[in-house]
């Protein structure tokens, strides 16, 4: 059989990988997760309004530290069909289908925060170390899966993406009057990134190159406005702008043994969030809504190849975020929440293929999470999360080699490659508030 149409699923295989990299988290520590992240209107604790509304961290008094830590697992899953060839290259009239489930071990996700004011003060601070993004997969090779047969067939064999940011926040909040608060948060964030696959390299007679680990750092900032009725409504809006990373500077080791390195820069998305709360008698309802600007993001907004057979980006498209939280505190010292949260794809259906296995692309999440009030400084919360893509995404395979037959992407004939998967998680962590000192401003 001759395998070209198979090394152009390696090739596209290689660019698809990436697809993941921009994954927003949708919460932070035990709380806000079981809240579906939802928080710029309702600050149910201080994890959750350091990350969506410094402004909101006027509501609590004292100095609190938050600290979760959960075990993060998702589940994609790769399908691909190829036509089979005889050895003069023509299509037989059968077809080679198959799938491979990915091998990732669960992964960490910790964060820390703190909120601290004397308690007259109109002035809180806080700071923060949160995992904001975080991607990855482990496709072991395959004799049944096109894309994954091993290299010596014309697949490619195994294939690994680990993307990470982890960021720093510094946050500042003002209680303007009884009922508004304004905040603001700089930010440094630092990313990794290692591919295997390199597809933002240069391919040679070799293929395409394996990197090491590579980190950029990037800074930005969040605004923000709180509103409290004091009579159980609450509403709050916030703007965190886009992150500008410096390149990764990618080493690279082809199949082969050469080296060679290549830069490549991922922007983080500005995100614009609306929330509004409401307060009654032993519950607290959060809504919020959050526009994520893909768009204009470097590395993810552009799409298709570049002459020399590297991608330019993955066509990502704007995208929106509903979440919305209950809590329920009639039960004495065991306050129960749960959560929901919806996102729209930022892939198009027609760029299904520079995506795969977009792992990152979850649409519905569900939450399930409670604390335990140990004492009145010391309380303990976890939060169980499950979440789907909601089905497969699928469409044609598209190869850099196949551009000038079938324009503007180089679709394979009578291919397909699809994908889904589910994420579940398990975080616990603790909340200390410690004492009070009071003063006046």
């Amino acid at each position: 059989m001759k395998t070209n149409l198979f090394t152009l699923c390696m090739i596209i295989f290689t660019t698809v990988t990436f697809g993941q990299a921009a994954h927003i988290l949708q919460g932070v520590g035990s709380v806000n997760w079981s809240m579906g992240g939802a928080a710029t209107g309702q600050p149910v604790d201080i994890s959750g309004a350091l990350q969506w509304n410094p402004a909101a961290i006027t509501v609590f008094d004292g100095t609190t530290v938050n600290f979760d830590i959960g075990l993060f697992t998702s589940s994609p899953e790769l399908f691909s069909t190829v036509p089979e060839v005889d050895g003069d290259g023509m299509p037989t009239g059968n077809f080679i289908s198959g799938n491979t489930e990915d091998d990732r071990p669960n992964i960490p996700l910790p964060s820390l925060a703190i909120v601290f004011g004397k308690e007259n003060s109109k002035s809180k601070f806080g700071a923060s170390i949160f995992g904001i993004s975080g991607a990855g997969v482990n496709f072991p090779e395959s004799n049944t899966n096109p894309i994954n047969f091993p290299q010596a067939l014309g697949g490619f064999g195994g294939v690994k993406s680990e993307y990470a940011i982890i960021q720093l926040g510094l946050s500042y909040a003002y209680q303007v009057s009884e009922h508004f608060s304004v905040g603001i948060k700089p930010s440094f964030s630092l990313s990794t990134l290692e591919l295997s696959p390199n597809p933002t390299a240069p391919p040679t007679s070799a293929g395409y190159p394996k990197t090491d680990v590579a980190t950029a750092s990037g800074i930005n900032a969040q605004l923000g406005l709180f509103y409290d009725s004091k009579t159980g409504f609450k509403a709050g809006v916030s703007y965190s702008t886009k992150i500008k990373f410096n390149d990764f500077e990618l080493e690279n080791t082809y199949l082969d043994g050469s080296t060679g390195t290549n830069d490549f820069n991922i922007e983080y998305p500005a995100i614009l969030s609306f929330g509004i709360g409401y307060s009654k008698n032993d519950f607290d309802l959060a809504i919020d809504y959050r526009h994520v600007a893909f768009e204009d993001t470097e590395g993810l907004a552009p799409v298709g190849w570049t002459a020399m057979g590297t991608v330019k980006g993955f066509g990502w498209k704007n995208i929106s975020i509903i979440s919305a939280g209950l809590q329920y505190k009639g039960i004495d010292r065991l306050p129960l929440r749960i959560g929901y949260t919806n996102n729209s794809s930022p892939i198009e259906d027609r760029f299904a293929s520079f995506n795969v296995p977009a792992a990152a692309i979850i649409e519905n999440a569900f939450q399930f999470g409670f604390t335990y009030e140990a004492s009145e400084k010391l309380h303990l919360r976890a939060v169980f999360h499950y979440g789907t893509s909601n089905g497969k995404t699928s469409g044609e395979i598209f190869s850099p080699l196949l551009v000038q037959d079938y324009p503007p992407y180089g679709s394979v004939p009578g291919s397909n490659v699809s994908y889904d998967m589910t994420t579940s998680m398990i975080m616990g962590g603790l909340s200390y508030k410690f004492a009070k000192k009071s003063t006046e401003d």
